[in-house]
């Protein structure tokens, strides 16, 4: 092999141990975030909530099929979302048998609190990063998610 392939091989490779630990990472702060918009709220629980609030009101399929997730486990995981107080219920404008789900007021609210926080503190740890180094990584970074994008 050649000086330059083994030092592309080494690149590489540095690439996945760095994503791996990127991945275990996102993986505890997505726990963090769950617990702070709701002690009881797991992670998963939590990604059902969000898409809710930025994509809601929809239906128990349209939000199973977003997740790959069986629809018993969806309904199970929204009645948690539900008695917590953070997913609202209610019936279809269009079809008064359907039933729309949404994140509440109080969902809502839990999850811009987090954001804000969430925020504040990713500015702080990128604090001593430049503008342009931010700009580069945000590009690099969207470059590097089409390359590896099943979408293309």
């Amino acid at each position: 092999m050649s000086t330059a392939s083994t030092t592309r091989y080494d690149d590489l490779r540095r690439i996945e141990a760095e994503v791996g630990t990127l991945i275990r990472r996102v993986k505890r702060v997505m726990g963090e975030r769950a617990r702070e918009v709701h002690p009881e709220l797991h992670p998963m629980t939590y990604f059902l909530l969000t898409h809710l609030a930025k994509q809601g009101p929809m239906r128990a399929a349209d939000l199973s099929d977003a997740f790959g997730m069986d629809k018993g486990g969806v309904s199970r995981q929204v009645q948690t979302l539900v008695d917590l107080g953070l997913v609202e219920r209610r019936p279809a404008a269009e079809d008064r048998r359907a039933i729309l789900l949404d994140a509440s007021d109080e969902g809502r609210t839990r999850l811009e609190a987090v954001a804000r926080s969430r925020s504040d503190r990713f500015d702080r740890r990128l604090g001593a990063w430049s503008d342009e180094e931010l700009s580069t990584f945000a590009g690099q970074l969207a470059a590097y998610n089409r390359a590896l994008s099943d979408d293309g």
